[in-house]
């Protein structure tokens, strides 16, 4: 007997991926084929289905960790089986506005650390920018290799209740999670095989062959092969999986720390047959890490002497350094008029409106409405630092106001945006979890942005929050062929 997995299922007000029509009780014609296939297997096979995937997660090592966690910190990613669809002519839409983003934030970075024209001409306060817990007085002038910082960006977007795509923040620093959606992408495959032909649906794979591209484009010597390494904190990093899966992918050298030596200016790997120079580094491990004698003397991960072959140009570092300026909250908030400054284009984007603490008249505003509003520290990540108001006890939002008070450049405030909701196996059925996607864009001699991206799922009920370390899981996302 094949039961109806749809047959209590409820949109809600929300705006529904699959059932966002005018008649919310009839899937897209896009999700049709996806809505007929689920509809026709049986409990049993349902359950083997999902076995079959988790038993290919854990063969294949996919887990994250959370810290602090009692019950145990590693853990596999939690993966739900009804992709995500998204047709062709709204990618191409996504993708351009991306593509504009990623240009506008390097042009950003660019002009911030050689002349801050930006600042001078007053589009965005100097101080917002100086002030930064990311900004690097040292980067001050310094030529970053083909004017690129940010290499591989991920940039989260949401849709509202009416369905519109908005940005939410942008990752600039060491973004997570391309492994995940590599991974994804390969068991549905063998799930559900003849439903993802029939859809044609948009390849990923290619995804670490244009990261080694964009990487290599890079290097400082052109007369030999360059040499890139992917260079990890270590095993107990919570993207340790991700580190080791797109080193092997790409057919490089996973290092720490202890693996390279920096002499004369020069990085070296130590291999069994020698010293062998380093060109370029995927670091996945923050700035202040990365060299003792620069950063934090007390780091044991990265390598001293690292920043002074990086100054000379004698390796390259993916991301660079001081991209986290545009991962601050606060300067998130102005990339629509960097977009304007720089490109002389309206955002093709819009992103969340946003309530900046440190001025007066949004201070106010921000702390007489806490609970209905999402309070974030700007340069915290995973879903930390955060308040969501009307999910908030008083204590909580007391807590937090005294906070803004204490350190009001700290803080950002925005409207809780009801995000999409899309159909999720859960215990008592399919019911509708708010999705997030994060699209992963690589910078090198061309911008390449991989079809669609990996979905966050919030797997709690009712919770807005997507990241893995709060309980969220993800979803294949699959982009179709005009």
């Amino acid at each position: 007997m094949n039961p109806n997995f749809f047959l209590n299922y409820q949109t809600g007000h929300f705006f529904d991926e699959m059932f966002g029509g005018p008649n919310k009780s009839e899937a897209y014609d896009f999700y049709q084929p996806i809505y007929d296939r689920i509809c026709g297997l049986s409990s049993s096979e349902f359950e083997e289905k999902k076995r079959q995937a988790d038993s290919s997660f854990l063969e294949h090592g996919v887990t994250f960790t959370v810290y602090g966690d009692e019950t145990g910190t590693e853990r596999i990613f939690p993966f739900d089986l009804i992709p995500r669809v998204i047709p062709d002519a709204e990618w191409q839409r996504v993708e351009q506005g991306l593509r504009q983003r990623i240009l506008a934030l390097n042009l950003f970075l660019n002009d911030v650390y050689h002349g801050a024209k930006i600042l001078a001409d007053g589009v965005i306060p100097e101080e917002v920018v100086k002030s930064s817990a990311h900004f690097r007085e040292e980067m001050i002038g310094f030529d970053v290799p083909r004017d690129i910082y940010v290499h591989v960006c991920g940039s989260d977007l949401i849709r509202d209740e009416k369905g519109k795509y908005l940005v939410l923040e942008d990752n600039a620093r060491c973004p997570s999670g391309a492994s995940y959606l590599l991974e994804n992408r390969e068991i549905m495959k063998k799930t559900f095989p003849r439903t993802y032909q029939k859809m044609s649906v948009r390849s990923v794979e290619a995804y670490p062959e244009y990261l080694l591209r964009s990487l290599e484009y890079l290097s400082p010597r052109i007369s030999q092969k360059p040499v890139c390494v992917l260079l990890t904190p270590g095993f107990y990093n919570s993207a340790y999986f991700e580190h080791t899966f797109l080193a092997r992918q790409m057919g490089i050298e996973i290092v720490e720390g202890k693996d390279l030596i920096a002499i004369d200016g020069f990085v070296y790997m130590r291999t069994t047959q020698g010293l062998v120079q380093v060109d370029v580094i995927y670091r996945r491990l923050d700035n202040e890490f990365l060299d003792p004698l620069f950063f934090n003397e007390e780091s044991l991960l990265g390598v001293s002497g690292l920043m002074d072959a990086y100054l000379k140009g004698n390796v390259v570092l993916a991301n660079g350094i001081g991209t986290g300026v545009v991962d601050d909250k606060v300067t998130y908030a102005y990339v629509p008029e960097m977009i304007r400054y720089y490109l002389g284009q309206d955002p093709f984007l819009d992103q969340v409106p946003t309530y900046l603490c440190w001025r007066e008249e949004d201070r106010k505003f921000v702390l007489d409405n806490l609970s209905d509003l999402v309070v974030k520290s700007a340069n915290e990540s995973g879903g930390y630092g955060m308040l969501i108001g009307n999910a908030s006890t008083q204590k909580e939002r007391d807590e937090f106001k005294v906070r803004i008070q204490e350190n009001p450049r700290d803080y950002i405030a925005q409207p809780i945006i009801s995000l999409s909701r899309h159909p999720t196996f859960c215990p008592d059925g399919v019911e509708g979890r708010h999705v997030d996607l994060r699209p992963f864009i690589l910078y090198g001699e061309d911008i390449e942005i991989v079809p669609g991206g990996l979905t966050r799922v919030a797997l709690k009920k009712d919770s807005l929050v997507v990241n893995s370390s709060q309980g969220g899981g993800s979803k294949d996302t699959w982009v179709l062929k005009n």
